[in-house]
């Protein structure tokens, strides 16, 4: 596994610029942070496409529904807690209802804003998109996982959900990885147990696998970046192959990638489970890093759940 990293808003940002270039239809809309969410590439190509709407988050969803309407792809991007927490009935009135075309480009997503504290950790958004009848949930493992995902979103039509991180994070791919909504992705083939991981926590599966091979656990791990819709069949695949099931997530416990692999699973094929997770608490402000250990989101904590998982076999 490459231990290199890459942001993935600025992946996003200069992916905008060049899919802006080739289609006249795809507009921006931004709520007075496009440094940050990186949108201001855009916004300097194209100002006549580029539409900040300062500190009215709701309103700022309002406006990309009626651009929709009109007929243009539009982009939004903000701070996961605020498009999620604060325009909650916005998504649900004027984007899920009606099934508009607008793509919801979230950065600052999990844990990991940091410093920045509860107040801006989006823990609860993958839990409120994936109950918007209609949208789309995709969360990016890495750089290049997020490019293509990206295009992919402009091309496909309804409204989306994309989460982005704030930091630097570890690229897992090699360049030119193909992006199939709603396939998860093989990282690594394992018979002991599988690991089903989402965002930055791809990377610390790959990486727990690794150590667990050494211990004589073959360990699956499955990028499943689209959260919604689900891709069952990898799940009931994997828990008819490996017989153990580990989900981790930067995320709370209720209403993420774990409730809906585990609403699977048990349908399908029950086989034993084990959830890397928030659990049911916020987290206190910190470094990254730091908080990702205090919180129990490391490949350490995988590692362990793995052997939890198969000890239940």
């Amino acid at each position: 596994m490459k231990t290199t990293e890459a942001s993935t808003r600025e992946a996003f940002g200069k992916t905008l610029v060049e899919l802006g270039r080739h289609n006249k239809d795809i507009v921006v809309v931004d709520a007075d942070l496009s440094p940050s969410t990186m949108t201001s590439f855009f916004a300097q190509q194209f100002p006549g496409r580029f539409f900040d709407c300062g500190l009215q988050e709701q309103n700022m969803v309002s406006i990309a529904a009626g651009l929709a309407a009109a007929g243009k792809i539009v982009f939004v991007s903000t701070f996961a807690i605020f498009v999620t927490c604060r325009c909650f009935d916005q998504l649900r009135l004027c984007l899920s209802q009606p099934a508009l075309n607008a793509k919801i480009v979230a950065t600052h997503g999990g844990i990991t804003v940091g410093e920045d504290g509860s107040s801006h950790q989006a823990i609860e958004d993958l839990a409120l998109c994936c109950a918007l009848p209609g949208f789309t949930v995709v969360v990016p493992a890495d750089a290049i996982e997020t490019v293509e995902a990206i295009r992919v979103a402009a091309n496909v039509q309804g409204p989306f959900y994309i989460r982005l991180s704030r930091q630097k994070t570890p690229i897992v791919y090699s360049e030119g990885c193909r992006f199939r909504l709603g396939k998860a992705v093989t990282m690594r083939q394992g018979s002991d147990a599988t690991v089903i991981a989402v965002g930055i926590m791809v990377a610390k599966a790959l990486e727990a696998a690794d150590v667990l091979i050494r211990q004589g656990i073959d360990c699956r791990v499955l990028n499943m970046h689209t959260v919604k819709p689900l891709d069952e069949a990898t799940v009931v695949k994997a828990a008819s192959e490996t017989g153990a099931i580990v989900v981790a997530e930067e995320h709370l416990a209720q209403g993420g990638l774990g409730s809906r692999v585990a609403q699977t699973a048990a349908r399908e094929i029950p086989v034993p489970m084990e959830f890397v997770n928030l659990g049911d608490r916020y987290a206190q402000s910190g470094k990254p890093d730091e908080l990702l250990q205090r919180y129990g989101l490391t490949a350490r904590d995988i590692e362990q759940a793995v052997k939890s998982a198969v000890r239940r076999k």
